[in-house]
């Protein structure tokens, strides 16, 4: 893929952390050569996490990130923080950025106690090597000096950040699954809630993948699903339908041919799929009064038959016969203490990298709170979770 078209929680995200004034901004113009970051010689000038997708050659496709400084102070200062904080929880690698000739001062040994609790790889670079000499005062080895006014040290900068990529095992959405030449059902529902004119990410990344495996994807809508099985020459070797259309959908295909959703299969890419089915059955053991959180990735604007606030609300209420109270989370504001909450269900996090992902799944694990998300939730209460992973889960 492209530059343009990668999907961002594909893409390898670096954060670049340091005090105020260190020349965060300044260096990540300089390792990308565009002048995406406001700099000014006024200390705090980044006040929010400033996010680019680009193509940095030796890397490939990244999400650079440009933090507030790490000691800025009074109020506001501690909700930047707070962000940068945030930002540490979707960063693959961190660039510890501090002033050359000074060393490392407190909130630079904080921020490198936070990457190594983390277990994030981390670099530190010494900025505004031109005017303050290479020599430090702390006893570092394996630094890079750099000077984002002169240039100096930044493609070596980019080389080492190169060599530290994640070493991620092969996986696939779907490819892996199928064989060439076989025929593959894609059922997507075109209702009120879905986006205009394109198809979601999901679905575009399901297709890719079948392409590129040489299977042959055919997608319809469930509407049309026992029409077009009916016209197909062949019996497809999958079904793969969206969480919302998961009953009617297997109601109409026979049980001997495999049927999954794109949940399911983003739950497996993403190495959660096995927490995920667990957390589901904590479903069945809801009561009068438990909170329920129903987090999502990301924002957009909520439509009237909306999945995450109406549609599975609606499915717990019937499944449970239970009087729930259900709360809901978007974006970066999923809570860090989850321990009010019986169950959380997560959106399928395709909008979310690996380690952002992982790290919420995780994290609500060492709790002790279930995490499943909504396709597999939705397949559970609606009877059809055991057919639904046994092709997968493997």
């Amino acid at each position: 893929m492209g530059m343009n078209t990668t999907p961002a929680g594909e893409r390898v995200h670096i954060g670049f952390f340091g005090k105020r004034n260190a020349g965060k901004s300044s260096l990540l113009n300089a390792v990308t050569g565009q002048e995406l970051a406001v700099v000014s010689p006024v200390e705090g000038t980044t006040t929010d996490p400033v996010y680019k997708a680009m193509e940095l050659l030796p890397l490939g496709p990244v999400m650079l990130i440009d933090t507030p400084g790490f000691d800025d102070e009074g109020q506001l200062g501690e909700l930047r923080v707070k962000k940068t904080v945030q930002v540490l929880e979707k960063t693959d690698i961190a660039v510890l950025v501090a002033e050359a000739g000074r060393g490392l001062v407190p909130c630079d040994e904080e921020l490198i106690t936070l990457f190594r609790e983390r277990e994030i790889p981390y670099i530190i670079v010494f900025n505004k090597s031109d005017r303050n000499g290479t020599v430090e005062d702390n006893n570092i080895t394996d630094v890079i000096y750099v000077s984002a006014i002169t240039g100096a040290g930044v493609r070596e900068l980019k080389e080492k950040l190169a060599a530290m990529l994640p070493d991620r095992e092969e996986r696939r959405l779907v490819a892996d699954l199928v064989k060439p030449l076989d025929v593959v059902v894609l059922v997507v529902p075109i209702d009120s809630a879905a986006p205009k004119g394109r198809l979601i990410l999901p679905q575009q990344q399901t297709i890719r993948d079948l392409l590129e495996a040489g299977a042959i994807p055919v997608v319809t809508r469930e509407s049309e699903l026992a029409e077009s099985l009916a016209k197909l020459r062949e019996k497809p070797a999958l079904v793969i339908t969206d969480s919302q259309a998961f009953a009617e959908v297997a109601a109409i295909v026979p049980r001997e041919i495999p049927l999954t959703s794109f949940s399911i299969l983003i739950a497996r890419y993403k190495g959660f799929l096995k927490l995920a089915i667990e957390g589901a059955s904590a479903i069945d053991h809801l009561r009068d009064g438990d909170k329920v959180l129903i987090a999502e990735g990301c924002t957009h604007h909520r439509q009237c038959d909306d999945i995450g606030t109406v549609k599975i609300p609606r499915f717990l209420k019937k499944y449970t016969d239970k009087e729930l109270v259900i709360e809901t989370s978007s974006g970066a504001g999923f809570p860090e203490d989850l321990t009010p909450y019986a169950l959380i269900i997560h959106c399928g996090g395709c909008m979310l990298n690996e380690r952002e992902v992982l790290r919420r799944m995780r994290f609500a694990d060492r709790q002790g709170v279930p995490v499943t998300n909504y396709g597999i939730a939705i397949a559970k209460m609606k009877g059809i979770l055991e057919r639904s992973i046994s092709y997968v889960y493997i």
